[in-house]
């Protein structure tokens, strides 16, 4: 990976193959690294294929004001590294809080996103994702109950730091074969760049829930006007299969695959699946 300066940020890039280029968007909490199994696949495709740990992530900088992580700012990360590589314009790949920055770029940026491809995350006419913390307690604490403890300062810090490898394993353990899709060096890998890193930043994220639902209200029921390919998982304990159900309102040029025996963490449980779907509709539309 090599270092590049955008909108503030130093991200840390992996630009790969030549031809149509396509940008993958890592979740929370992983790295570019989430994407090992399609990077290959995707540049062997004949894709020119561009991955980087998110601003707050692994190699890239994690700035130190929570409002540096607003959606503004996650989007405008992508365009910053479609320019900074001299792309017009690109198919944007996202899972989990990737979806989310890749809604958001598609719906603020439709002259250079393409193309969109959701793992996990349905849009729902607000590109923005989470509804609000208030929304959250009072109707989604059981599912969502550990935004509510990330806005509090210090809380999720102090968790970390108590048992780094617990901490993230109470999240990566949701994939529906618990952490059979990942071997012990590659849980290293990710334990070994937050014990690095820290989880501030990404946790920031998270912090600037309401701050992202004010400053993105006047997009709400935006349409998503590119092609879109939602992969869907069967057994997501967070995002279940039904809410992907009514897309259509939103995304008139939809398609949707769902990918069997997966949980949350689609791209890693279920790989060649995911590969053979991406792969299939990233080249009967470009």
């Amino acid at each position: 990976m090599r270092s590049i300066e955008v909108n503030g940020v130093t991200l840390a890039v992996d630009d790969r193959g030549d031809g149509d280029p396509v940008v993958l968007l890592h979740g929370f909490p992983e790295l570019a690294y989430s994407w090992r199994h399609q990077i290959p696949a995707l540049v062997d495709a004949g894709f020119r294929v561009i991955s980087f740990d998110q601003r707050g992530y692994g190699s890239s900088g994690k700035p130190d004001s929570v409002t540096d992580y607003s959606l503004e700012h996650l989007a405008g990360d992508v365009i910053g590294v479609l320019d900074r590589l001299g792309i017009e314009e690109a198919a944007v790949v996202g899972h989990d809080w990737g979806s989310i920055v890749a809604w958001t770029a598609a719906v603020a940026h439709p002259d250079r996103v393409t193309r969109v491809v959701s793992l996990n995350v349905p849009y729902r006419g607000a590109c923005f994702g989470f509804p609000t913390t208030q929304v959250i307690a009072d109707q989604l604490a059981d599912r969502f109950g550990y935004v509510l403890m990330f806005q509090e300062e210090g809380a999720a810090e102090a968790g970390f730091a108590a048992d780094p490898e617990g901490w993230l394993m109470a999240f990566y353990s949701g994939g529906a074969r618990g952490r059979t899709y990942m071997t012990d060096e590659e849980f290293t890998t990710y334990a070994d760049a937050f014990k690095a890193g820290g989880i501030t930043g990404p946790v920031n994220w998270y912090r600037n829930i309401d701050a992202n639902a004010a400053a993105l209200e006047s997009t709400l029921d935006a349409l998503i006007v590119q092609p879109t390919l939602m992969i869907a998982a069967d057994n997501d304990p967070v995002l279940p299969l039904s809410l992907t159900e009514g897309m259509q309102r939103w995304i008139p040029d939809l398609d949707v695959v769902v990918i069997e025996d997966s949980g949350h963490w689609t791209q890693q449980e279920q790989p060649d699946a995911v590969n053979k779907a991406l792969i299939e509709w990233l080249t009967r539309t470009t």
